[in-house]
């Protein structure tokens, strides 16, 4: 393995785990990001199951995105995740950022989230 990708999986398990600690009980939102597409899951760790999920592969959303490789495309995954929850009855979750900066489309899609309805 290359010493980036061993720098990054190490920092991804150190916010996953002050994210387990600090949780509560919330549900974890996880989000992924290529460079083509983002997808954002709503994971009960207790349960160890996916509550809701959402991403720019979904069919329903390929035809009123440009790209699923921007801001405007991690807004709407956003609101549909905060759509999703609401139907699944959560509305407090905790932020997963999976280790990556919380900037551009993980900014989009959090703040799109929270004016869905989601607290975090």
């Amino acid at each position: 393995m290359s010493r980036e990708r061993i720098r990054s999986d190490r920092r991804r398990a150190r916010v996953r785990r002050a994210l387990k600690a600090a949780a509560n009980g919330r549900p974890r939102l996880s989000v992924f990001r290529s460079s083509k597409h983002i997808y954002a899951q709503l994971i009960d760790d207790e349960a160890g199951r996916t509550v809701a999920s959402a991403s720019t592969v979904e069919k329903a959303l390929r035809s009123d995105l440009k790209t699923g490789a921007d801001t405007d495309a991690a807004a709407q995954i956003g609101k549909l995740i905060a759509e999703r929850a609401k139907e699944a009855g959560v509305s407090k979750v905790i932020f997963d950022r999976g280790g990556r900066l919380y900037h551009g489309r993980l900014k989009a899609l959090a703040d799109a989230a929270r004016e869905g309805g989601l607290e975090f």
